[in-house]
């Protein structure tokens, strides 16, 4: 089996829900930045045209797994006969804010592009991404950046990448009934990259959250003893930065001893998807010049 391509998690650094547009969707401010921990996509071209899904989740019917959509709308976009075999490893939560299966789809959109020689422009693997999901176009992309629209109009930006550690509530969060909240806050001010550089900038959702999810609420209290204590996305993972592996390594412990569990992971402004297409591009080249 080739190796494997990466599909990074994304902490939402802040998000302030700006207003409702006509058709429901939410206007909104945020700044994305990705992690070093990744779900795995094994992909395997195919001659005879079929997409498979060798992995399938248990509760996702595999025509709606979001790497299935994202090959097959790919495949059609391309008018390439070629398929593919997608095995995926899961190491991100499902329902955690950490946006796994938009990273899942915008891998295999990124990846297939590459494997079966299309050639799309990053821009239209975008486009495509959006259809997907609001948050697929960053994970394309692959630069941390701040984000405004549905999240979909990106400015990439330049941050620290400080080690996070990440609590990981034992619950599911459902962003359709936090958007959907009478209390949601949908009318915060604008604000400046510049602004929340100098330390603006709150999420929006937090409130709801631990309203709706009592285990999201502990996760957050507890974490607020050792970092402040952050909600990415609508949760239900909460998150604080440390200067370092080891700061971020004694604030999971203490945690773990309140009967929080979580991971540490690393702060990256370009994804690893981007250093993965890299190699595979060079490795191309490479096989190309001794053909």
């Amino acid at each position: 089996m080739t190796d494997p391509w990466p599909a990074p998690a994304k902490l939402n650094l802040f998000l302030h829900i700006n207003g409702r547009r006509p058709d429901g969707y939410h206007e909104l401010q945020t700044v994305f930045q990705f992690l070093s921990v990744c779900d795995d996509i094994h992909l395997e071209t195919r001659r005879d045209g079929v997409i498979r899904l060798r992995t399938p989740l248990r509760a996702v019917p595999p025509d709606q797994d979001l790497t299935v959509r994202a090959a097959r709308l790919l495949q059609q976009a391309g008018d390439t006969g070629l398929g593919v075999d997608i095995a995926v490893r899961k190491r991100l939560p499902m329902g955690g804010g950490l946006g796994g299966g938009s990273s899942d789809a915008a891998t295999v959109l990124v990846a297939l592009n590459h494997l079966w020689a299309l050639a799309k422009p990053e821009d239209q693997l975008a486009e495509l991404g959006l259809t997907l999901g609001a948050d697929v176009p960053v994970f394309v992309r692959g630069t941390a950046a701040w984000a405004e629209g549905v999240g979909e109009q990106l400015t990439p930006v330049s941050l620290p990448e400080p080690w996070y550690l990440v609590l990981v509530p034992n619950c599911e969060i459902s962003t359709a009934a936090v958007f959907s909240d009478p209390e949601l806050t949908r009318d915060s001010p604008l604000i400046t990259i510049s602004a929340f550089r100098s330390g603006g900038g709150r999420n929006d959702c937090e409130s709801v959250v631990r309203r709706r999810y009592p285990p999201v609420a502990r996760a957050m209290d507890v974490l607020s003893e050792a970092g402040v204590a952050k909600l990415t996305g609508t949760g239900g993972c909460v998150f604080a930065a440390f200067p370092d592996r080891d700061a971020a390594e004694a604030a999971r412990e203490h945690c773990r001893q309140q009967g929080v569990t979580g991971f540490t992971a690393r702060g990256l402004n370009s994804s690893p998807l981007l250093h993965r297409l890299r190699l595979a591009r060079a490795g191309s080249g490479a096989n190309a010049g001794t053909s």
